[in-house]
């Protein structure tokens, strides 16, 4: 059986549980930090999430182990046939993480300590964003799904990904950026109402009082060396 590594509050292990649920696929949970040296022998570079797979291989990184997700078992499938429309799908996905949530990221230290973010980091952030939100007004179709009508690894891994962005961008930039993209906030937010999601909400909610203690204190920790 599949085990899933990392913590209910993460966006990323989110993303790859809603593919797991998706695929209904049988698979154990095993909450744990990334700086527990538990997990760092399961993956070195300490990232949130990794599985186990049922032959006893460990694999990190996302979107790697969404494609070992659906390469391995293809029922449910999250992908498009054609080998085009499968790359306009992972084309989605890439630019929602390197322009969308990879920057809102950043903003993550300023927010858990309090401290106003300076001028300059808010500006590259700005800049970033808005790469991403002209990328995705131009690639995103929302008839219904957001790559077309099939339902699609994109549509699962932008909602995740716009989890950050909406945490943390309207307060620190004064910047609704989901709302600059047609159609995106209604899709949110229908994406919101499936029953994988809300189980996942509700999993994400339990779990951020402790993740919140946890990384509150490796912040200011790390700002006192």
């Amino acid at each position: 059986m599949i085990t899933l590594h990392g913590f209910a509050a993460s966006n990323y292990y989110n993303l790859v549980k809603h593919v797991l649920l998706h695929k209904e696929l049988p698979f154990n949970e095993h909450l744990i930090y990334n700086n527990d040296e538990q997990f760092l022998a399961i993956n070195p570079m300490g990232k949130v999430p990794a599985i186990t797979t049922a032959d006893r291989l460990n694999i990190a990184e996302s979107s790697v182990i969404c494609d070992y997700l659906e390469e391995t078992y293809p029922s449910n499938t999250l992908y498009p046939e054609d080998s085009a429309e499968r790359a306009f799908v992972r084309q989605i996905m890439k630019i929602s993480e390197l322009y969308f949530e990879l920057p809102s990221r950043r903003l993550i230290p300023y927010v858990f300590t309090g401290s106003p973010a300076p001028e300059h980091v808010k500006d590259d952030i700005r800049k970033l964003l808005t790469r991403g939100v002209n990328a995705l007004c131009e690639l995103t179709h929302f008839s219904p799904w957001i790559a077309g009508e099939q339902f699609s690894m994109a549509d699962i891994y932008v909602y995740y990904v716009n989890t950050v962005v909406n945490a943390f961008t309207p307060k620190e930039l004064n910047w609704d950026v989901l709302a600059e993209i047609p159609g995106l906030k209604e899709w949110q937010a229908k994406m919101s109402q499936s029953t994988i999601a809300q189980q996942i909400e509700a999993d994400r909610q339990a779990n951020m009082p402790e993740f919140m203690q946890k990384v509150t204190a490796q912040i200011l920790a790390a700002q006192s060396k």
